[in-house]
């Protein structure tokens, strides 16, 4: 069998071999394309045929190839490429236009995603009505007043990022930055959201901290000239935030009691001030976890004073409302000392205080109704006079009472202590049936399970337990219930004591201010609930202080725009009218030619009436109320209205 003939190269790399068969393909087609020279030349024609297989160089020292340079022969390959790339596309338009010919047009969505080179959604929400209103309290503003900066960013941005954060969807500090890049804020703020980075946050708040309390003040006192709300009425009280970590040597952090909150969690407190008209929150404080309730109410009245003063209202104007931790005996005396009057119940903690809520009859106070409901719907009221001494100073003062019966509150705490009742004899019950058994022979053994039961109980004081030994020798038990002191408890079932110093009252007006005091809870539980202010896992007491601001003006624009929507005709929270917003979005489109297109999804009608409605209620002038005197002139209230230009000034 013959063998295959083979092709031999002078290198066995594939590289070489390819440049040399382009060399020689080359060669060809230069000397098939060369031009015919004359016979009548004096130089003798070559042989073309010995050309294809022999070359000899020429004399002089020139190249016989002089197209070999790589760079001459990519600059080729390159030109040849692009012209192909050029036929490509005015193939493929042609073929686009043939077709837009044959069809007679294209579809609108082919068209636009011709021209659409990339396309995102960013939120819209609620953000331009929060934005307004913080543009119109003046909170960069003020911010950068008190902490001027050379960065790009300045504190007053950041902080406005904080406070529409918390109001919008709260988030950790580090988490800040990916939801504004979620958001219509980069491109109303014109800054890319990795400037918000969490060290970024962190450097706003540190300096922020020292003016925590006059960036406050400036921006309440912008509030309340903006929407001239009424100060006759202030409620006071006082709740906890739970913390994780520890924090050692902080100054706020601590254990302590509070209703709301476990005794084995670290926490701070705070104390909000809610005005009566629309629940704006005007005032707040940060104490220890250990602060006592009542040891916060003298320092309040302090700081309430000076802002009623500063607003432009007399203390006598206003009535400050608060549960049973807001009065006793100095406190008393302290709310005649600060000119305000007050509203309260009082705790029974001193005799002649117990001796006028028990002592007072059924019929007596049937016979003095507070409200037209009757039976366990029913209010009844006895009025009195309510003694305080202060014998460390020497002095004493009668306020006027009211011993109140709630036939609500006495109708839940009777059921409560009947099922209390019913569960305790039911326990007893299960220690009887388990006498004879392993560790329950003796008649010291069954009591002792039985006094562990009544120990826990909340009704312990009404039943009596006994284990006792029979005729027969068997071990027994047996319990009976106190009916008087069960007879004395139900007979104070209801009651309570108000107090105030206000004599203007009556006790109906008495009753109902009283039951308004929820304002500041509501307001309490949008900070746990709605702001998720609480738990806390800052470190340094300087950023709590701080970051608790950022949730305080959270809660202020809150309030304020609930206030202003409602007088707007509006009965919608302002978590309600978020929600009512979160379907907005924008939709941002990047053409091919580096336009930008920005568009609104679909508003459904029930949106578009709403955003009318605020758009209206934050855009209208606000007159002040006949009530209201124009603030005094002060240093810190730059933002007041001037004075109207009369006809004589303006010629």
């Amino acid at each position: 069998m013959p063998e295959r003939s083979q092709m031999y190269f002078a290198t066995e790399s594939k590289q070489m071999q390819v440049l040399t068969w382009l060399i020689w393909a080359v060669a060809c087609l230069v000397f098939a394309w060369a031009p015919q020279v004359p016979a009548s030349a004096q130089e003798p024609m070559l042989d073309r045929a010995a050309l294809t297989t022999v070359i000899t160089p020429e004399t002089g020292g020139i190249s016989p190839f002089p197209w070999t340079p790589k760079t001459r022969l990519r600059k080729w390959a390159y030109r040849r490429y692009c012209a192909w790339r050029r036929a490509h596309r005015r193939a493929v338009w042609t073929a686009r236009v043939a077709r837009l010919v044959l069809i007679g047009a294209l579809p609108l969505a082919q068209l636009v995603d011709l021209v659409t080179h990339a396309q995102f959604r960013r939120h819209l929400g609620a953000l331009p009505v929060l934005y307004s209103l913080l543009e119109s309290l003046q909170l960069r503003t003020i911010i950068n007043r008190y902490c001027p900066t050379r960065a790009h960013v300045d504190h007053g941005t950041v902080a406005l990022v904080l406070v529409l954060n918390r109001l919008m969807k709260p988030l950790p500090l580090y988490h800040v930055a990916d939801w504004l890049g979620r958001t219509v804020l980069v491109h109303g703020l014109g800054i890319p959201a990795a400037k918000f980075n969490d060290d970024r946050l962190e450097r706003t708040l540190d300096a922020i901290q020292p003016h925590c309390g006059a960036i406050w003040q400036d921006v309440v006192d912008q509030a309340l000239i903006q929407t001239t709300t009424d100060l006759s009425v202030l409620f006071y009280d006082l709740t906890a935030f739970v913390v994780h970590g520890s924090y050692s040597g902080s100054r706020h952090i601590d254990f302590g009691f509070a209703n709301n909150t476990p005794m084995k969690k670290r926490k701070f407190k705070v104390g909000l001030s809610v005005t009566g008209d629309g629940r704006v929150v005007i005032d707040y404080r940060l104490w220890s976890g250990r602060t006592a309730d009542m040891a916060t109410v003298r320092e309040n009245m302090a700081h309430l004073r000076q802002l009623v003063q500063r607003s432009g209202w007399s203390p006598r104007d206003t009535i400050i409302v608060g549960d049973r931790a807001n009065v006793d005996d100095k406190l008393a005396l302290a709310y005649d000392d600060h000119g305000f009057r007050y509203l309260a119940g009082l705790r029974l903690l001193k005799n002649v205080h117990k001796a006028l809520v028990e002592e007072p009859d059924d019929a007596l106070f049937y016979s003095c109704p507070l409200t037209e409901m009757k039976g366990a719907e029913g209010y009844w009221g006895i009025p009195c006079q309510v003694p305080f001494v202060d014998k460390e100073n020497k002095r004493q003062v009668a306020h006027r009472g009211l011993v109140v019966l709630s036939g609500p509150m006495r109708n839940a705490l009777g059921k409560t202590r009947a099922s209390r009742l019913r569960e305790l004899e039911k326990r007893l019950r299960e220690v009887e049936a388990s006498i004879g058994q392993p560790r329950m022979g003796t008649v010291k053994a069954v009591q002792k399970r039985a006094n562990r039961i009544l120990k826990g109980s909340k009704v312990k004081q009404f039943v009596q337990a006994e284990a006792y030994t029979d005729d027969q020798g068997q071990v027994g038990l047996r319990w009976e219930v106190d009916r008087e002191a069960l007879k004395k408890a139900m007979r104070r079932d209801g009651r309570y004591l108000l107090v105030t110093n206000d004599e203007s009252l009556s006790p109906k007006q008495m009753l109902a201010l009283y039951h308004q005091k929820d304002a500041v809870e509501k307001r309490i539980c949008v900070t746990k609930n709605g702001l998720n202010v609480s738990p806390v896992y800052l470190h340094k007491d300087e950023r709590i202080e701080a970051m608790l601001l950022m949730n305080m003006l959270a809660l202020l624009v809150y309030s304020t725009l609930e206030r202003q929507a409602r007088q707007g005709g509006l009965q919608m929270t302002t978590r309600r009218i978020i929600e009512k917003l979160e379907s907005l979005d924008v939709v941002e489109t990047h053409c091919v030619d580096g336009s930008r297109l920005l568009r609104l999804v679909p508003v459904d009608a029930e949106q578009a009436e709403l955003v009318k409605i605020l758009a209206r209620v934050l855009l209208a002038p606000q007159q002040p109320s006949g009530v209201h005197a124009l603030p005094p002139a002060h240093s810190r209230l730059i933002w007041a209205l001037p004075p109207p230009v009369t006809q004589k000034a303006a010629m």
